[in-house]
């Protein structure tokens, strides 16, 4: 086992490992040197307790040239060692680096913003100290060893297992083909490994054409087989192929002889790791109806549109993080269950361990005199209280908030609305953030800076998933995106809001679903999605909304007397309202007084209100339903196609 501590202080790191075989032990140390005179270096020093060997160069301001090293043979035993000391010594700098030198096998892959070479005479690991770097000594035989360490002096390793025998200890290393990304795929003289799921076969008399896809990119990677250059299993191997299986192909990625691809695979080898009936295969190859896809969810991720749904999702997750973080925000992970409704309209899914197949044995909800009331005694349910799946984290990240400043929330949320709409789930994802000292300008400005950031982030990586999209379902989808990220969005009073669809409505009232809208009326879609495409041509925010068809927690507007509140809610081109948010009431006898106007029981939220006992300060916020989000960047219709495994009213597969 290898257990690795560090410690910081000033300008100096020493992060220190010891390593303990059954033959030997040794120690690893580095020091990270900075001056205004000397560059950034890094000092890797190694010290056996039985005996020495050169195996690890010791890089200052000067690197030796790896050919004035003299070559000595690796054991498995020496590159899980080398393999080890050389990450911890890279990740640890900031902007120096360490070697390992061998007799030139291959060491290890170095992932995340690191770096691996080799040449005939070396192995090099370098880390550029801005983010995680992993090193895996993956050609040490069954037992393998592994390193991982955190770069910028806050080197993390937990342990590393040598398991070896005094025989394979002395057995030479050997290489296997490194496996490629379809999606990274670049002219190379190296022999990898592409494993997928076969789209495509087409046998010609001298050659045959796979298209394998590994999910990494829409188009995938075709791998050429001449069948006078494949091996006899190969062969075989090819007349067993089908749309559907998976397999392993090895050989050089060289420049495509046809249009449709830059880069193809010249393949040596093919090996089938998992077969796949064609004549039972869900999945023709056909253009299949995204209602019929949501029958056979668990295989619809193998299809493009599923395919791209999904990738432009995890950018768009990894750009909300980046952009909190960034900004300063703390992630902070609010309870799924709870005894609290945050919106106060009881529209939540019970959580319960009472048995509920036999009624008969429910506990009664009595009076203090002793008599039976209808309903059930939750009191001697598992959390001696009725309990629910949220229906938002805000409530939590306003605890924190007020602790912390700024913090968002990030999770599953629950609805138990009977909606069968293109809109609605009944499980699904609220960004939420929460702002400490902020009012309803300060979570309007924060929305319209992530929003610009994470689309910007899916127009730039992404490319290739949105061509697709704006080809078969939304052919204005980039010019709509990009419109978001470069054009400053809309702030329209509700009152005026309110002026603007009369008097559009006034000209053809048949026109609308509902055409009548007065101060009061809850917005519907139809007057959402015209006040963005049509009226301002834009993302608008709409604000001050009227007390009556809000959430309790908002505050109330002193200007008119507390009619309105302050509240918000953005309204985007194609979809509608994606965004939706407020500045807090931090009064504690304004904020008692409304929960008692919609019968909130205020017991249930005595730690809510305590926030405004205790050092109450104005704090704003908002929520985003991310599968909106999803559905309005991949110019989707239905939410339902937005996320993995959609839950509505009669559906709860898979």
């Amino acid at each position: 086992h290898i257990h690795h501590t560090a410690a910081c202080n000033g300008e100096l790191q020493y992060p220190i490992a010891t390593v303990t075989t059954s033959s030997s032990s040794f120690r690893v140390g580095v020091r990270v040197i900075r001056s205004s005179s000397v560059p950034d270096s890094t000092a890797l020093q190694h010290e056996r307790t039985q005996r020495r060997r050169p195996y690890l160069h010791r890089a200052r301001k000067q690197r030796m040239a790896p050919a004035k090293l003299t070559p000595q043979p690796w054991s498995k035993k020496m590159a899980s060692r080398a393999c080890f000391a050389a990450a911890v010594a890279a990740s640890s700098s900031r902007r120096g680096g360490a070697s390992a030198f061998g007799g030139g096998r291959a060491l290890s892959s170095v992932v995340g913003r690191s770096s691996f070479a080799a040449s005939p005479a070396s192995a090099t690991a370098v880390a550029d100290g801005s983010s995680l770097a992993v090193a895996f000594a993956n050609n040490i035989g069954s037992g393998g060893a592994m390193a991982a360490a955190a770069a910028g002096g806050r080197t993390s390793i937990d342990s590393i297992r040598l398991r070896m025998s005094s025989a394979e200890a002395t057995e030479p290393v050997t290489s296997s083909p490194r496996r490629v990304k379809t999606a990274h795929a670049e002219v190379s003289e190296d022999t990898v490994s592409i494993k997928g799921w076969v789209r495509t076969v087409r046998k010609q008399k001298t050659l045959a054409f796979v298209e394998v896809n590994d999910g990494s990119s829409m188009s995938g990677i075709q791998c050429v087989l001449p069948f006078d250059e494949v091996d006899e299993d190969t062969l075989k191997e090819i007349d067993k192929l089908t749309t559907g299986c998976s397999v392993d192909a090895t050989g050089t990625i060289v420049k495509s002889q046809g249009g449709k691809q830059s880069v193809e695979l010249s393949a040596s080898s093919l090996r089938i790791v998992g077969t796949c009936p064609g004549e039972t295969y869900p999945l023709a190859k056909k253009r299949h109806s995204l209602e019929y896809l949501r029958t056979i969810a668990h295989l619809r991720p193998r299809t493009n549109t599923i395919a791209a749904v999904s990738r432009v999702r995890s950018t768009l997750a990894g750009g909300v993080h980046a952009f909190f973080q960034t900004e300063g925000f703390n992630y902070v992970q609010t309870p799924l269950i709870t005894a609290s409704d945050c919106e106060g309209a009881g529209e939540m899914f019970r959580v319960t361990t009472l048995d509920t197949d036999d009624v008969a044995s429910l506990p009664r909800a009595k009076d203090e005199d002793g008599k039976e009331l209808p309903g059930v005694d939750y009191g001697e349910d598992f959390f001696g209280k009725a309990a629910f799946l949220t229906v938002s984290g805000q409530l939590g990240g306003e605890t924190y908030a007020t602790a912390l400043g700024d913090v968002y929330t990030f999770g599953p949320t629950f609805r138990a609305e009977n909606s069968q709409t293109a809109r609605h789930l009944a499980e699904f994802w609220m960004v939420e953030p929460e702002m400490a000292f902020a009012d309803l300008t300060s979570a309007m400005d924060n929305a319209e800076a992530m929003l610009k950031s994470v689309v910007g982030l899916a127009l730039k990586e992404c490319e290739e998933d949105l061509t697709f999209f704006a080809k078969f379902f939304d052919k204005g989808l980039k010019d709509r995106l990009e419109k978001l990220v470069n054009k400053p969005f809309v702030r329209v009073a509700y009152r005026d809001a309110i002026e603007y669809l009369q008097e559009e409505i006034a000209k053809d009232p048949s026109a609308w679903q509902f055409p009548e809208v007065e101060f009061g009326t809850d917005l519907a879609t139809e007057h959402e999605r015209w006040l963005a495409e049509t009226k301002f041509e834009s993302a608008v925010f709409v604000y001050n909304y009227p007390k009556k068809i809000k959430a309790f927690y908002m505050r109330d507007n002193d200007e008119d007397g507390g009619e309105t509140v302050n509240a918000m809610d953005l309204l985007v081109p194609g979809v509608g309202e994606l965004v939706g948010g407020s500045q807090r009431e931090e009064r504690l006898d304004v904020l008692v007084e409304k929960m008692k106007e919609l019968d909130l029981d205020v017991e249930d939220y005595w730690w809510y209100l305590d926030l405004r006992r205790f050092g109450s300060v104005p704090h704003a916020g908002y929520g985003l339903g991310f599968e909106r989000l999803v559905t309005y960047v991949c110019g989707i219709e239905n939410i339902r196609d937005a996320i993995a495994f959609p839950r509505y009213p009669g559906n709860a597969e898979f």
